[in-house]
């Protein structure tokens, strides 16, 4: 297992996740770009998306991991917490200065904020 601060470590190395959320009350889990900033992951997303739409006040995960195939080692990391969806132009403007862009094209966009209630990791190595 991975102590609080490897796994925040390790979600600053990445940029691509993938994030659960409800659809229809169905389990939905999507690839996202995203980005950290203090104790929320944001994620960009299109306004008229099923993501944002099953984001809204609902609690998420968002999963992040990297693996060795030929050694069979790396890493997971899981954020679990409760989102909201900024719309707001200026937070949504100060959130664009990240650098993160949306998985997929869009003409008008925001984004999720996950904040990160629980966080846990785990190293993968082989037998």
């Amino acid at each position: 297992m991975l102590d609080g601060a490897e796994c925040r470590r390790l979600l600053g190395t990445a940029s691509v996740g993938r994030i659960a959320f409800t659809e229809g009350a169905m389990p939905t889990i999507q690839p996202a770009s995203y980005a950290l900033r203090g104790d929320d992951v944001v994620i960009p997303t299109g306004l008229g998306s099923k993501m944002a739409a099953g984001s809204r006040g609902a609690v998420l995960a968002f999963e992040v991991d990297e693996y060795d195939l030929v050694e069979r080692t790396g890493w997971s990391v899981t954020v679990i917490g409760p989102s909201r969806l900024v719309i707001d132009p200026g937070q949504v403007a100060a959130l664009d200065a990240l650098g993160v862009h949306p998985w997929l094209p869009t003409t008008t966009h925001g984004y999720i904020a996950l904040h990160m209630t629980v966080v846990s990791g785990r190293r993968i190595t082989s037998p």
